[in-house]
């Protein structure tokens, strides 16, 4: 397969990475972001794009791809909702619509998060945004789109936030988070598990078009001999 990757440099995007990276079945992985991963690999290219509304200008190179992992996205907290539209928004759907046009046998999958509202009518402003979001996506002509909730996910293999407090949640729930997670493996996954159920769905479909922890959990699978 041949993977496209959005948000490389985040903390659900940097597992994505490496489980592409390490997949025997993918031959190729392109990543789009602001910045660079600061991977290298044979099978990695790197598109850098400051202004990610921009992406129609390299569209020569984001054509041939059977999936697209789409993790960019944001905190709500401090941001107004006209200016969380606009990065989960428009952004998504700006930069799907190109690639729906491009790539129609292309898998897509955005990862959103738990509470999202498929009313577009719930109590919180990003629940209804993400909402939005999502159905947009499903009205694309994709050969699928699938969409990823997880709720807490634990970083694996020195994969850390960007965002300071979220860092600090991590280090101080991880152990608890982990006896969480093996009790109970609905309450937690992890960026390992995101990374190999996207391929997995990717790869084979799923039964369900939106994914909360405990089916991304069991699209993952048993962990890979690595």
């Amino acid at each position: 397969m041949n993977i496209l990757i959005f948000g490389a440099t985040g903390m659900v995007g940097q597992g994505v990475l490496r489980e592409c990276l390490l997949d025997t079945g993918i031959d190729r992985v392109v990543t789009v972001g602001r910045a660079s991963s600061g991977r290298t690999d044979p099978k990695l290219h790197e598109i850098v794009l400051p202004d990610l509304f921009a992406t129609r200008e390299r569209a020569a190179e984001l054509a041939g791809f059977d999936a697209c992992f789409f993790c960019l996205g944001v905190s709500a907290v401090g941001m107004s909702e006209a200016d969380y539209t606009r990065i989960t928004y428009d952004l998504t759907t700006t930069v799907a619509g190109l690639l729906g046009e491009l790539n129609p046998g292309m898998t897509f999958i955005y990862v959103t998060g738990t509470g999202t509202s498929s009313s577009e009518q719930g109590r919180f402003m990003w629940a209804r945004v993400k909402g939005r979001t999502e159905n947009a996506l499903f009205a694309l002509p994709f050969k699928a789109a699938y969409m990823f909730r997880p709720g807490f996910i634990q970083p694996l293999h020195g994969i850390v936030s960007k965002t300071g407090w979220y860092r600090a949640i991590y280090a101080t729930t991880g152990p608890l988070a982990a006896l969480l997670g093996r009790m109970s493996p609905g309450l937690l996954t992890t960026t390992e598990q995101v990374g190999r159920a996207m391929i997995a769905v990717a790869r084979n479909g799923y039964a369900k078009t939106i994914l909360e922890n405990a089916d991304i959990n069991r699209a993952a699978g048993p962990p890979a001999a690595r």
